[in-house]
């Protein structure tokens, strides 16, 4: 480039010729000024400075008097790196630090107030249930997307699930999304992929069962416990239970609903099944060293009449009393366990409830805090839950 430049041609051609910019040219150009190519370093400098200045204890020394002093006596109670710098310069003639300096001498002589945040590190998938976090047992989690709407068509919700240690997704686009609806979704689902031991969903209605009643049992709970599977419902406002879940729905969102224009709701659920049947292809190592499964019973029915039997989990938080809802109740856990996670293990029909610990921080220790009977009562199932 210098060269073609002390031919005569212009900076500009020849930069359109090397393909790289202008100030790139310019900068070669005038590295060689004055001088023969054979004699040009050609090679790369650093950015920093060769050599660095450290300021000398005696003036970090002086800093740290000037800090411990401003503490205890400033009025005005400040005494970081521009104060230091002012009374340095009120007090004595030598020329104080710079602002920045100062600063970077109270990081170094760890003389700062502030307490850099403790990055510990996350717990494991599952961690609320000890088989799911160690490797042992799969969880299969389920969500709704809602708020969808095809244009000059109907809208759209999608029940999408996601199984938490082999990342094998499901959708299932629709009109609505009822409860009768995800029970023929997840049987389908199971048939499928055979059966976990576990079964992740949030508070919904269409999940958990109607709310304004007391010791409900909803249709998919009843599901659950006739599949031998153990329903486990997130506590409400809390994020990440179901982060794999929820990442897994922004990206259905982005890759199958916000990438293509939808005509119709037939056309949505044959983009959505394309897109997961090859995302099941990508996730297809993972989905075989994943926990096994127990096979779909054959001549199984479901029916809404058997009444519940087996365990269900509600993990939750408690109240500033140590008392935790559900079931329409309120139960004491402990004075001494506001503001925590318990996770409370129901035995239907004939109880007990147990209750356990739960901490993000020590995941691996969940104690058990207390024992409450519990009864659930006879009650037939009506068509309108």
């Amino acid at each position: 480039m210098v060269a073609a430049v002390r031919q005569g041609r212009s900076q500009r051609s020849v930069a359109r010729d090397f393909r790289v910019s202008l100030a790139t040219v310019q900068y070669w150009v005038q590295r060689a000024e004055g001088q023969r190519l054979s004699r040009v370093d050609w090679g790369d400098r650093l950015s920093r400075p060769q050599r660095t200045r450290r300021t000398p204890a005696a003036r970090e020394d002086r800093v740290l008097t000037l800090r411990r002093e401003l503490r205890e006596t400033s009025v005005l109670g400040e005494g970081g790196a521009a104060a230091i710098h002012r009374t340095w310069q009120a007090r004595w003639v030598t020329p104080p630090p710079a602002v920045r300096t100062i600063g970077r001498i109270l990081e170094r002589r760890g003389a700062l107030d502030g307490r850099r945040r403790v990055r510990r590190p996350p717990p494991p998938p599952g961690w609320f249930l000890p088989a799911v976090a160690a490797g042992a047992a799969e969880v299969d989690c389920f969500d709704v997307i809602e708020g969808l709407v095809i244009k000059g068509g109907p809208e759209v919700e999608v029940l999408t699930g996601l199984a938490l240690r082999a990342g094998r997704p499901a959708a299932w686009p629709a009109a609505a999304v009822t409860a009768a609806r995800v029970v023929e979704a997840l049987v389908g689902h199971w048939q499928a992929a055979g059966l976990p031991p576990y079964a992740l969903f949030d508070n919904d209605t269409r999940f958990q069962g109607p709310h304004q009643f007391p010791d409900t049992v909803g249709r998919v709970t009843r599901l659950c416990l006739q599949l031998r599977l153990v329903p486990i419902f997130a506590p409400p406002r809390e994020p990440g239970f179901q982060g794999a879940l929820e990442n897994f729905n922004g990206r259905w969102q982005a890759k199958v609903w916000a990438r293509f224009r939808h005509d119709s709701l037939a056309g949505l659920q044959a983009q959505s099944a394309r897109y997961i049947a090859a995302y099941r292809h990508r996730v297809a190592a993972r989905v075989e060293a994943a926990p096994p499964r127990r096979p779909f019973p054959t001549a199984w029915r479901f029916d809404l009449q058997i009444p519940p039997r087996g365990l269900v989990i509600f993990l939750r938080r408690t109240d500033p009393q140590g008392r935790v809802a559900l079931l329409g109740h309120t139960f004491d856990v402990s004075p001494d366990w506001p503001h925590r996670l318990v996770r409370a293990e129901v035995r239907v029909p004939h109880g007990p409830i147990r209750l356990f610990a739960l901490r993000r921080r020590d995941p691996g220790h969940q104690p058990l805090l207390r024992e409450i009977p519990y009864r659930l009562p006879k009650n037939r199932w009506r068509l309108t839950e």
